[in-house]
């Protein structure tokens, strides 16, 4: 039996090819329902940068991401019969509200297939959306869960496949954003860093500056956890990951689409493990363009990102949403260059601001776990924290979790430091202390039970 999701590499084939004249023609099929997006000057991440800083807020769209430029322009194509048949998509959530929207301003019926870590948020936001043209279907623990039972459902129904990126007609639509950075800035930019999930907006946004605007460079930013573009150019073609990281869930995408990736690999460029580290080094530049990359941050870093956005420029961004500007922020970028960013996206669940700040704080050198085998009699734990705490740091977390004998007992302690500096003078004190401290170091097993 073939894999499902290289069934959905084939849906594309007899597509237009994906070009700026078709990005023009998308523009203009959804400037009915979709006004441009600002793009916000960004004095702090310019001071912080040295660059020019702009940020393209596709996050205040109707539906809080740029998937309904793709997921419309695709849908209003459809042919008669085709409207009749209705439509199924497969999402991590945010496609999914763009299709959801177009079948409610369409009238057209449609079936949405969502993992089941997507966020409620974004499962309430696609049911109001749709309304009674939508049906919503949970399945599977990721994207690729959901799209291979979309496409299963498309094989059995007849149904029309809305895909989320691997459709030069999804692609089409999500680069009309770059249509609209032309217009909005007195110049082409120097770069735009697009954020890589599945690949379409990489795809479309790419291929109208290359076209349009020749000499900006482009850099696209995945998550660490779920790099499948970085594998796909590694290996000459789409590849499918043999597991993923579903935080970051509107980019949590196993395998690259097919469309995507061959845009990407006409680019040229290179991949790097860190903007100043090469991985690979892959084809040239085309003659005359700009520098094209593909980077990929750690979940952490992303959170922290998150949090700044919030904390300074008031912006909600989800995690694929932050994806961008955390790639800018471990760029080193020419002073006085003209940098966009995209936003790609605001649909983050409130309940999740506990596991987002906790990823920062360890992702900073801020928090840390540890084994602590107290002494089971009278001022230990007062002896613990007046000789082994410094006086910055705080204790987030303690549990007991063994009581095997009289005369220890073991408690899971987390600590968050006043400073990164703080943890080599805390584990120098736990040394000299009596009481036996053991870390649990991010990323071993235990440390993922536990937290």
């Amino acid at each position: 039996m073939s894999d499902p999701l290289e069934v959905l590499d084939d849906l594309s084939a007899t597509r237009p090819a994906l070009s700026a004249d078709e990005i023009d023609a998308a523009a203009k099929r959804i400037s009915d329902i979709i006004d441009p997006t600002p793009l916000q000057f960004s004095p702090r991440l310019s001071t912080l940068t040295g660059a020019q800083v702009y940020l393209k807020r596709e996050d205040l769209t109707a539906v809080r991401s740029y998937k309904l430029r793709g997921a419309y322009n695709l849908i209003v194509q459809l042919t008669p019969r085709e409207r009749e048949a209705g439509v199924v998509a497969a999402s991590a959530g945010n496609h999914a509200q763009g299709v959801a929207y177009a079948c409610h301003a369409m009238g057209i019926r449609g079936r949405i297939y969502v993992p089941t870590t997507t966020p409620k948020q974004k499962r309430d936001r696609i049911r109001v959306h749709g309304g009674e043209y939508v049906e919503l279907i949970a399945v599977g623990e990721t994207y690729d869960a959901a799209a291979a039972a979309a496409a299963a459902d498309v094989e059995r129904t007849g149904a029309t496949m809305v895909a989320p990126f691997d459709d030069t007609r999804t692609a089409a639509g999500q680069g009309t954003i770059a249509a609209e950075i032309l217009e909005q800035l007195d110049g082409p930019p120097d770069l735009v860093v697009i954020p890589v999930g599945g690949g379409g907006c990489l795809a479309g946004v790419g291929t109208y500056l290359r076209e349009r605007a020749p000499r900006a460079g482009i850099l696209g930013v995945e998550p660490s956890g779920a790099a499948s573009m970085t594998a796909a150019l590694v290996a000459g073609g789409p590849v499918t990951l043999p597991t993923i990281d579903p935080f970051v869930d509107g980019a949590a995408v196993r395998r690259i689409g097919r469309v995507p990736y061959e845009a990407a690999a006409s680019f040229g460029g290179r991949v790097v493990s860190h903007a100043s580290l090469p991985l690979l080094t892959a084809t040239e530049p085309p003659e005359g363009a700009g520098s094209f990359r593909v980077m990929h941050v750690d979940e952490g870093a992303i959170c922290t990102t998150m949090l700044d956005l919030y904390q300074n420029e008031g912006i909600v961004a989800e995690p694929a949403g932050a994806l961008a500007v955390t790639g800018l922020c471990e760029l080193e970028v020419e002073p006085g260059s003209t940098v966009v960013c995209l936003v790609s996206g605001g649909n983050n669940d409130v309940s999740r601001y506990g596991e987002i700040i906790e990823r920062s704080l360890v992702h900073r050198g801020l928090k840390h776990y540890f084994l602590v085998d107290f002494p089971q009699e009278p001022g230990a734990l007062r002896r613990f924290l007046d000789e082994v705490l410094g006086p910055d740091d705080d204790i987030t977390m303690f549990e007991y979790v063994k009581r095997n004998n009289r005369e220890t007992g073991s408690a899971l302690v987390g600590i968050e430091l006043g400073s990164r500096a703080g943890l080599a003078p805390l584990r120098q004190r736990m040394d000299e202390s009596p009481i036996r401290c053991e870390r649990l170091e991010p990323g071993s097993p235990a440390y993922r039970y536990l937290t």
